[in-house]
């Protein structure tokens, strides 16, 4: 079974930047796209920002120009740059991989890790 472990989060002051990584267990086929997923308290699990496997990358309004996202496909590990964040940047980030075999897709998660941005 693949785990995604993820790190790299904690506590940072506004206009500060962290960068977060998560990396695969195994070795992973079939991916679709590696990205990063976030979960504020009260509020449901969004997009953060996507890595498709053939080159494209896709963004949350909320975070273009400040976010930056990257991988190592020998790895299978991929990270995301934050700056200039903001209080409403806190949340659990959530690494996510996607495989694709046809039409059947699958899903991996990591186990989150806690961005807090505060002064």
């Amino acid at each position: 079974q693949v785990q995604l472990v993820e790190s790299g989060g904690g506590l940072v002051q506004p206009g500060g930047s962290l960068r977060l990584s998560c990396a695969a267990s195994k070795s992973i086929s079939s991916i679709y796209y590696m990205g990063w997923y976030r979960q504020a308290p009260g509020k449901q699990r969004e997009l953060v920002a996507v890595s498709f496997s053939g080159g494209t990358t896709n963004y949350a309004d909320s975070v273009k120009g400040r976010f930056t996202i990257s991988r190592d496909n020998a790895n299978n590990t991929v990270w995301l740059q934050m700056n200039s964040l903001k209080p409403e940047d806190t949340a659990v980030y959530y690494c996510n991989v996607r495989i694709k075999i046809f039409l059947a897709t699958n899903d991996y998660w990591g186990q989150g890790t806690q961005v807090t941005v505060s002064s």
